[in-house]
C-alpha cells in the first residue's frame, strides 16, 4: 500500500474515533469551558452579595455580559401570578445584546391552556409597553414536578397554536416526573421531542444519574439536551447557597466568572454558532 493510502486511512480512523468518543461522552457535545453560557433569573434576583466582584441589576446587566453570558431567560409568570421583574430583565438583556428568553412555571392546579394564554398575553404587553426591538424571544415551559403528561401537552399545544413555535421544556431532576415521562404514550413523546430539552443536574451524586446522558436515558423521551442547568441556588439559613456540578469535563466554578453573588447558570450543548441557530429556529418571532 502507498504512503498516501496509509495517511488517508489513519486520518479516517482518527475521525471515526473522535466521532465515537463524542457520541459516548456522558457530558454532551462540549466541555464546560467550551459551552456557551445562558443565565436564568426571576424576581428573586439579584441574590445577596457574597464576595467582591461585579454587580448587576435587572436594568444594568453589563456585568453579566462581561462574565460571559450570551443570553438570559427571565421568569414571566408562575401559575396565575406574574413576575414583577420580568419586563426590566428583558429590557436590561436587550441593552447588552443578549439572547432573550422567558419562562412560565407551569403549575398542575389550574388549566394549562389558561396559563399559556396569560403567559403569551403578558409578553405581548411587555413588548409593546417597553418598546423591545429584539425580533425573537425563546419561550420555555418550566414544568412543576407534580404535573401530569397530558397537562404538559395541553400547555405545549396551546403555545404552538398561539405563536407557531414549540416552547423549550425545563424539567427538574425528580423521579416522580421521570416515571410519568417514561410511561407517556408514543404520541405524547413525539410532541415532547419537538421541544428542546433543558435539563437540571447539579451534582454527579444522584443515585444512578451522575451525568446528563444518564438523565436522558432515565427519562426515555429525548435523545439529547439543549441546555444544562449545572448551577443553581438554594435558600438555606437566611442565605443563598450556590450548588453546582463539578465532575469530568464539567468542573464548574461556584460563581459565574467575576460576579459578586450566585446566579442560576446553564450551558448550551454545542458551539456558539449552534446556540444562535437554535434560537433562530425555536424562538418566537413576536
Amino acid at each position: 500500500m502507498s504512503k498516501k493510502f496509509h495517511q488517508s486511512y489513519a486520518t479516517l480512523f482518527l475521525l471515526t474515533a473522535l466521532i465515537l468518543l463524542n457520541s459516548c461522552n456522558p457530558y454532551g457535545e462540549v466541555s464546560y469551558r467550551e459551552s456557551p453560557k445562558i443565565i436564568n433569573v426571576s424576581s428573586y434576583d439579584p441574590k445577596e452579595v457574597q464576595r467582591s466582584g461585579g454587580s448587576y441589576s435587572p436594568l444594568n446587566q453589563a456585568a453579566l455580559k462581561r462574565s460571559g453570558a450570551l443570553g438570559q431567560i427571565a421568569r414571566c409568570s408562575k401559575g396565575s401570578a406574574l413576575d414583577s421583574k420580568c419586563s426590566d430583565f428583558l429590557v436590561g438583556a436587550e441593552r447588552q445584546g443578549l439572547l432573550l428568553g422567558t419562562y412560565h412555571y407551569l403549575t398542575p392546579y389550574s388549566s394549562a391552556t389558561a396559563q399559556a394564554d396569560r403567559y403569551i398575553a403578558r409578553l405581548r404587553r411587555i413588548q409593546s409597553s417597553r418598546g423591545l426591538r429584539t425580533d425573537k424571544i425563546m419561550l420555555v415551559g418550566d414544568i412543576d414536578a407534580n404535573c401530569s403528561v397530558p397537562h404538559m401537552i395541553r400547555f405545549i399545544d396551546r403555545i404552538k397554536s398561539l405563536t407557531g413555535t414549540y416552547p423549550m421544556i425545563y424539567i427538574e431532576n425528580g423521579e416522580l416526573i421521570r416515571s410519568r415521562l417514561r410511561r407517556a404514550t408514543s404520541s405524547q413523546k413525539r410532541t415532547l421531542r419537538k421541544c428542546p430539552y433543558w435539563l437540571a443536574l447539579y451534582s454527579d451524586n444522584y443515585p444512578g444519574i451522575p451525568t446528563p446522558k444518564s438523565l436522558i436515558k432515565a427519562t426515555k423521551v429525548w435523545k439529547t439536551w439543549a441546555l444544562w442547568q449545572y448551577g443553581g441556588v438554594e435558600w438555606e439559613r437566611g442565605r443563598s447557597r450556590p450548588k453546582h456540578y463539578s465532575a469530568g469535563s464539567w468542573k464548574t466554578p461556584r460563581y459565574l466568572s467575576g460576579l459578586n453573588r450566585p446566579i442560576e447558570r446553564n450551558g448550551f450543548n454545542g458551539s456558539r454558532k449552534e446556540l444562535y441557530a437554535l434560537w433562530d429556529r425555536y424562538a418566537w418571532d413576536w
